[in-house]
């Protein structure tokens, strides 16, 4: 079964700092890219960082430029979203997605004091 799980979010202050985790299965994870979506309520999904398959490039939404970071590690099949200084406007479903358009479920993270 072709899959996309994503973990690590919830609640945080802002200013704080999350680190998201996608794994993957049922496919050849490193010769797909990978990206990071979110959706907030009642917004369209949107972009927030994409990476090449050896992860030797990356690139990022302007909102998130200098704050989060994309990585991934294809021996453990498992893509990550690195996330600092964030804001209340970062609250918003996470979704993982493969280049051909596998999705993950998404996870929540909730940017609020």
């Amino acid at each position: 079964q072709v899959q996309l799980v994503e973990s690590g979010g919830g609640l945080v202050q802002p200013g704080g700092s999350l680190r998201l985790s996608c794994v993957g299965s049922g496919f050849t994870f490193g010769i797909y890219a990978m990206s990071w979506y979110r959706q907030a309520p009642g917004k369209e999904r949107e972009l927030v960082a994409s990476i090449t398959p050896s992860g030797s490039s990356a690139n990022y939404a302007d909102s998130v430029k200098g704050r989060f970071t994309i990585s991934r590690d294809n021996a453990k099949k498992t893509v990550y979203l690195q996330m600092s200084s964030l804001k209340p406007e970062d609250t918003a479903v996470y979704y993982c997605k493969r280049n051909s358009g596998v999705w993950g479920q998404g996870t929540q993270v909730t940017v609020s004091s």
